[in-house]
């Protein structure tokens, strides 16, 4: 009955509730000519068996589904079902922001263990309650270490997801802050010798990403003893989160802001997602969002309350560490079902099965097109550089329920034809070997056509 509306008996005690007689009494104030007083133009109502009958109808038209080779940020990853069933329950799907701890236990501890995990996975001391998503996650970052340094100045690697640094272009619009942009080299990393002329004392922090936007893990260590020699600080983004199963945390790094999609959230169209900011305990009090801390009442029990909520709703708008943040409860829930679920142990092998998926796809694609950025470890995402038009082959590869990789002239035309390819647990053997093929047959063609007299290539024009 939850979503059925109210019987003719309850409507008639609401109406005396308020002193009418009818429904229409209660919009007499508005003049008659305004009022809709026909039946909407719409189909009839529709009873539920209907209704199922109808989706599946409508599902079957999408087929068996598509296997997908899209990441750049947002990562197919197999969700348990247990994840449903849990944020279903009403305790956490209609709870709203803990500030009365006597009646938020639950809610609160579940949180205090996503920090606690999220602060594991990333080597840091502390984590928030989660925010919006991974991009304005990184720009928080960028203004946190602004504020604690006092500077600024921000460099931000060009192998950074552009996306992210769109944002933060925003967000840097009307803060005086100048961003600088430092190129990739052929190995897909940050140009070191070119960073080192760029950081000065002015700067306030380095963002880097890694795994980085084509897959190639940086050298975080190297960049962070750069960063901190010139006094400033080291922001890491992490847009693959299962990443961490098996790539070394960045521990080196002052302030990390992630996006914890892949772990049990739903690709959803772009969002909700969940935005994570992870840092050393001793810059916590900068940290946008919400923290919620393990204390202990009169009687010694354990109990947890919010801790930190250093945003405009909560203090002096001054004072605030943001005005836009906010904590993604339920979607950071999934993320902490996931964890739970996997394990340390289970998140390892998930990322190995991903490398695994990865090498395989790299050694056959690199057998007929150019593999790009190989001269550094990647994770599940490489580059492939093709002679024809990789939204071309894509086109092809639908005809074949399969989502091509992406192609990368929108952010990089110098790279050409190059498009970046993700494998997860979820891309099959066969899969990969029939896109391969696709792209192979490609390059042949492409090639024997290359090869043809010129007076034919005119002629056929």
């Amino acid at each position: 009955m939850r979503y059925l509306p109210k019987s003719p008996s309850d409507r008639k005690a609401m109406l005396q509730a308020v002193g009418v007689d009818s429904i229409d009494d209660l919009f007499r104030s508005i003049p008659s000519e305004y009022r809709l007083t026909r039946d909407l133009r719409v189909p009839r109502q529709m009873a539920e068996s209907e209704i199922v009958d109808w989706f599946r109808e409508r599902s079957r038209e999408n087929g068996d589904g598509r296997a997908s080779f899209l990441g750049a940020g947002a990562y197919s990853h197999y969700r348990p079902v247990i994840i449903d069933a849990l944020i279903s329950r009403g305790e956490f799907l209609t709870a709203y922001t803990p500030y009365q701890a006597e009646v938020s236990q639950g809610t609160l501890q579940s949180i205090f263990e996503f920090q606690t995990m999220i602060a594991e996975l990333t080597g840091m001391e502390v984590a928030n309650a989660s925010m919006y998503d991974g991009a304005t996650a990184t720009a928080e970052a960028v203004l946190m270490a602004v504020r604690l340094t006092g500077r600024r100045s921000v460099v931000a690697a060009e192998s950074t997801h552009p996306e992210y640094r769109e944002v933060l272009a925003t967000y840097a619009l009307h803060q005086a802050m100048p961003l600088s942009t430092i190129p990739f080299t052929d190995t897909g990393r940050i140009n070191v010798a070119a960073l080192e002329k760029a950081v000065t004392r002015e700067t306030a922090c380095v963002l880097l990403q890694s795994p980085n936007f084509f897959g190639t893990i940086e050298d975080v260590a190297t960049i962070a003893e750069l960063a901190h020699a010139q006094g400033a600080m080291l922001v890491v983004a992490v847009s693959e989160a299962v990443a961490l199963g098996i790539v070394e945390p960045p521990r080196s790094a002052d302030i990390v802001a992630m996006e914890a999609q892949s772990l049990g959230v739903p690709l959803g169209f772009g969002g909700p997602y969940c935005g994570v900011i992870a840092t050393r305990e001793q810059y916590v009090r900068q940290m946008p969002g919400r923290l919620v801390g393990e204390t202990r009442d009169r009687q010694g029990k354990r109990g947890f309350v919010l801790t930190l909520a250093t945003r405009e709703q909560h203090i002096r708008r001054e004072k605030a560490t943001s005005n836009i943040c906010t904590n993604q409860a339920l979607i950071a829930l999934m993320v902490n079902i996931f964890m739970a679920v996997y394990g340390k142990i289970g998140l390892k092998e998930l990322a190995r099965q991903n490398l695994a998926k990865s090498a395989y796809a790299v050694q056959q694609f690199s057998q007929h097109t150019k593999l790009l950025f190989s001269g550094a470890p990647r994770f599940n995402e490489f580059v492939i550089q093709t002679g024809e038009d990789p939204h071309a082959i894509n086109a092809r590869l639908l005809g074949h329920k399969i989502v091509g990789g992406f192609p990368l002239n929108k952010f990089y035309p110098q790279l050409g034809n190059a498009s970046l390819w993700c494998c997860t647990e979820l891309t099959s053997r066969t899969v990969i070997d029939t896109a391969v093929g696709h792209v192979a047959d490609s390059e042949r063609s492409l090639g024997s056509r290359e090869e043809m007299p010129q007076e034919v290539v005119r002629c056929d024009a």
